[in-house]
């Protein structure tokens, strides 16, 4: 199937011919008929590609502390990778589709299969969408008229921030798509709108639909003509609707607004703003969240959890059916805002009309082709050399269950440096892994991990996927022989847990058919400990006597309540997502199994503060200390060890000291080194050289289990605390 991107990186548009992706849990399948192209939303997106890298810093000034941030604690080139990874990452254009469903997921209710459907979904033969970001449109509405639906959307949630009243005046600065449908239905609450915009054309077409305006010249007092046409102390409401760097449309706002006027942001404005203009009219101001309430909440986008109507009358997907029955009923006219059509086959010729800032406003791609011609496409494999040139691969042959940013910018590349043979890649929205098989040479790109588990060349199966996948999909590879190599964690349950060590048992009691690469081996990516420079320091310890102390200091950041990561069910919460890797570099430094642990955490919402205490069986003691709340400029890792009188010390995996440590003082590495490189690299010659997986079953399983069970304690821990208080 067809689908646009764009490329931050350089601003251009990509169309590219992808899997049909799968029919998710909670969603629905919509084969597409029409979408919008917001020719003023995605032209900023398209004008951001292009910028150098200063004018993008320019634009995004609170990104550029984060930049010196991690250029301090990571270093200058792991943060120059990190920021050229993201950019090249194409980015899914599109907020406006129209279709019809042609599958339901699991737990999805109130739709059906051949309902039409207005989304936000992106520009793409098919999606998969949530059923609170969709609406049925009506019989009356066409397909074309309905991909203004999200549009629509955001210029009433304005609307309704402003609360009109019958009789009142408002001023719409800016007559673009979400302007022209913002007056109209302010005057459909009976309300008298005037319309500025510098484009002559957009004011004509605000005319033609009864919309009072006045074209704007850049040396023309624009606050007196409002005052003129109004013959009143001032407004009532302004809602600026127009994008801008500058502030002088909200300073102009406030001019034109009587006493205790209202003030929208609907667009983009600068926002450096003078007191003395709110201050003398007591004037509101409030800036409008897209579409309305529930947008960019988890819980109500990804899992369908809906607001109750009497609690929150008007949520983004209540929106979207009120300007439907807007449109059906022809209070909104939106037949004249639709100016160009394109195949999606031509979406790059629709781009470049918008790139012209021409007089366009809503560029409609159309599609045409049937489901029945989408779903073969199962498979996409390209040469990637040229065809008299062999490709040269001694290593195992490797295949990826996701392509997420973790898996291309650090497994991928590691498993190519180790010399692995790139097979297969799939990931559940399929376009990440065309983009991943073109940079690192995958065979071909599989719609699913099923086909990946049946495919006989594959060796070695890396799972990079969200960790509530992890034991299912470890299993599944396992019954059908092959190595794996799970980026944490193992798992996220008990259950899960003890399922897989139930496999590893029956696997063992077999006998081996394959002897070349004997019994499948499990590695979890636990890095930490294959790092150079906890390889140095576990040298340099070891020759000195006495039990270690051991102290892991990680300045992990606050992530929101909402992330995925913090979500127990599908990330496990951040001890058992993240604190496993410092669990395992505490196991692996006092090579001694952990004979007792326990954690206590600050009580806050998301349990992602606390510290860890272990005792081994040797006599050395551990502490984890996992923090959320400290300053992104204070190194992110820090690992100290204390024995015999003396102290080594990592500063996030760049430095080592030595304290009172005889014959060694200091080392610096040019770059930070997690050690990822070296944890692939060992766990594939292992695989070449038929040895056991570089860190024992056993201990895997027993870092696993306790940060499982210290996840537990810690919300129970964190509940009884804050009930108490």
């Amino acid at each position: 199937m067809l689908q646009v991107f764009q490329n931050l990186s350089n601003g251009e548009t990509q169309l590219e011919d992808i899997s049909v992706p799968i029919v998710e849990d909670g969603k629905l399948q919509i084969v597409s008929r029409c979408s919008l192209i917001s020719a003023g939303t995605e032209r900023m997106l398209i004008e951001f590609g292009k910028d150098t890298y200063i004018q993008k810093a320019k634009k995004h000034p609170d990104k550029v502390k984060q930049v010196l941030d991690k250029v301090t604690t990571d270093g200058l080139l792991p943060t120059i990778d990190a920021i050229k990874s993201k950019l090249s990452r194409p980015l899914p254009m599109g907020y406006s589709n129209v279709g019809r469903v042609v599958a339901v997921g699991k737990g999805v209710t109130g739709f059906a299969v051949g309902d039409r459907i207005a989304s936000n979904g992106y520009h793409a033969e098919v999606i998969n969408v949530s059923p609170n970001l969709c609406a049925k449109i009506p019989h009356e509405v066409t397909d074309e008229e309905a991909t203004l639906t999200v549009q629509g959307a955001i210029a009433l949630q304005g609307v309704r921030l402003a609360n009109p009243t019958i009789g009142e005046s408002f001023v719409v600065m800016g007559l673009g798509l979400i302007g022209l449908l913002t007056a109209q239905i302010l005057r459909a609450n009976g309300c008298r709108v005037l319309g500025l915009d510098t484009n002559e054309h957009r004011c004509q077409m605000a005319g033609d639909m009864g919309i009072e305006t006045i074209s704007v010249d850049p040396n023309q007092d624009v606050v007196s003509g409002v005052r003129s046409a109004f013959c009143a102390p001032g407004v009532d409401g302004v809602l600026i609707t127009l994008s801008s760097d500058s502030n002088e449309p909200v300073h102009q706002a406030a001019e034109m607004c009587r006493k205790r006027g209202r003030i929208i942001l609907v667009g983009v404005s600068g926002l450096n703003l003078s007191r003395a203009d709110f201050f003398e009219k007591e004037l509101s101001f409030q800036v409008s969240c897209s579409y309305g309430p529930g947008r960019y909440e988890a819980a109500y986008e990804k899992k369908g959890l809906d607001y109750p109507i009497g609690f929150v009358r008007w949520t983004e997907k209540r929106n979207f059916e009120a300007v439907l029955e807007l449109i059906r009923s022809q209070k909104v006219d939106v037949s004249s805002l639709i100016t160009h059509r394109f195949r999606i086959q031509d979406a790059k010729l629709a781009y470049l009309e918008v790139d012209k800032q021409s007089s366009a406003l809503g560029i409609l791609l159309e599609y045409s082709r049937p489901m029945e011609e989408l779903k073969p496409k199962l498979k996409v494999v390209e040469q990637s050399v040229a065809p008299h040139v062999a490709r040269v691969s001694e290593g195992p042959k490797v295949s990826f269950i996701g392509a997420g940013n973790h898996a291309t910018r650090v497994l991928m590349p590691a498993f190519k440096k180790a010399g692995a043979h790139m097979r297969s890649v799939t990931s559940a929205g399929g376009a990440s892994s065309l983009f991943a098989h073109r940079k690192y040479q995958f065979d071909s790109v599989l719609d699913s991990a099923s086909e990946l588990y049946s495919d006989d060349q594959t060796q070695v199966l890396v799972i990079s996927s969200p960790h509530n996948f992890h034991a299912e999909q470890v299993v599944a590879a396992w019954d059908t022989g092959k190595n794996v190599f799970v980026e944490k964690p193992l798992c996220i349950t008990l259950e899960e847990l003890d399922r897989i060590e139930s496999t590893c048992s029956q696997i063992r009691e077999k006998p081996s058919d394959e002897p070349k690469f004997g019994h499948p081996r499990l590695m979890v990516g636990f890095n930490r400990r294959f790092s150079p420079l906890v390889s140095k320091i576990k040298t340099i310890v070891d020759r000195c006597n006495g039990c270690k102390s051991i102290v892991i200091t990680v300045n992990a950041g606050s992530i929101p309540a909402d992330h995925w990561t913090q979500d127990r069910e599908v990330g496990g919460g951040r001890l058992i997502g993240e604190a496993c890797h410092f669990l395992d570099l505490v196991r692996y430094l006092s090579d001694s199994k952990i004979a007792s642990a326990n954690v206590v955490g600050i009580p806050d919402a998301t349990k992602d503060t606390f510290t860890i205490q272990t005792l081994h069986e040797n006599g050395d003691i551990g502490t984890v200390h996992y923090f959320a709340n400290g300053a992104r400029s204070f190194p992110k890792e820090r690992v100290e060890i204390f024995r015999g009188g003396g102290i080594l010390q990592i500063d996030n995996y760049r430095v080592l000291r030595g304290y009172n440590w005889p014959g060694f003082k200091c080392l610096r590495l040019w770059r930070q080194n997690k050690g990822n490189h070296e944890c692939v690299s060992d766990f594939v010659s292992a695989i070449r050289q038929s040895r056991p997986s570089p860190i024992p079953f056993s201990e895997i399983v027993e870092v696993s289990r306790i940060a499982i069970e210290l996840a537990g304690e810690l919300a129970l821990k964190v509940n009884l605390f804050s009930a108490i208080w």
